[in-house]
């Protein structure tokens, strides 16, 4: 307990999925939190929960597409906190298409959403993590950012830039002691994860028991997710950057 006691987080993507897993095990870690998303009542929601077990968050709505407001995340989270120890780069979307049936505006959502918010959101917060005296900034990848996926090119594209960013930024980094890690969820209980078996005209119980083919034999929960970013987070992994950690059951084995 409290192995981030006195930290700031600020989370992309915290009001639902692996984001809400995550704000909630680092406000019960001792960690002041920021939920930056798009959906104002789960994120107040989440806040509200963290508040109630007598831990520290505020909700910023933010669209992560976006520089002025990725910009305005940052500094409200300074402003309410005092400083910026860890970014969760976490926002994410999936469009289930290959080639032929992606059109333009899906690629270029796809990639803004999960890669140009990295890049923005880091932007902004490395100079707070360097007057603190460094930082940890863990960014959402995906087992399909290891390997390729069927119908689901823009995912795998971004996913695995996700992942090759994460290493160059902690090349850069580094010497201002800023850890940059990535997390490759396989398969996670998510509204993300069920929205997919819609896109591509299947059943959801179906689609559910497809994912759980993997040698643990079950698709993960969000919580399982947070833990592994909890580690890159904390000083557990002071030693730990430029790595990929992969957490699927085996599905890459």
């Amino acid at each position: 307990m409290n192995t981030l006691n006195n930290k700031v987080a600020l989370i992309t993507g915290g009001a639902s999925g692996i984001g809400r897993a995550t704000a909630l095990l680092f406000a019960q870690e001792g960690a002041a939190v920021t939920i930056a998303d798009i959906n104002s009542e789960q994120g107040n929601s989440v806040v509200a929960e963290i508040e109630s077990a007598g831990g520290k968050a505020i909700f910023i709505p933010c669209n992560v597409a976006k520089a002025d407001e990725c910009l305005n995340a940052v500094e409200k989270t300074v402003a309410a906190f005092g400083g910026l120890h860890i970014l969760f780069n976490n926002a994410g979307i999936i469009r289930r298409a290959d080639v032929l049936d992606t059109t333009e505006d899906e690629w270029d959502k796809v990639m803004a959403v999960n890669v140009k918010s990295i890049f923005l959101m880091s932007k902004y917060a490395i100079p707070h993590m360097e007057r603190v005296g460094g930082g940890a900034i863990i960014n959402t990848s995906s087992g399909w950012g290891m390997k390729g996926g069927g119908n689901a090119v823009s995912y795998c594209a971004s996913k695995g830039a996700v992942t090759n960013m994460t290493r160059a930024m902690a090349i850069d980094h580094g010497p201002q002691n800023i850890r940059v890690n990535a997390v490759c969820p396989g398969d996670t209980d998510t509204p993300m994860l069920r929205n997919e078996a819609k896109q591509l005209g299947q059943a959801e119980d179906k689609f559910m028991a497809e994912a759980a083919d993997r040698p643990l034999r079950r698709y993960a929960q969000p919580m399982e997710i947070a833990q592994a970013v909890l580690y890159l987070a904390s000083d557990a992994s002071s030693y730990v950057t430029g790595a990929a950690l992969v957490v699927d059951g085996g599905g890459l084995a």
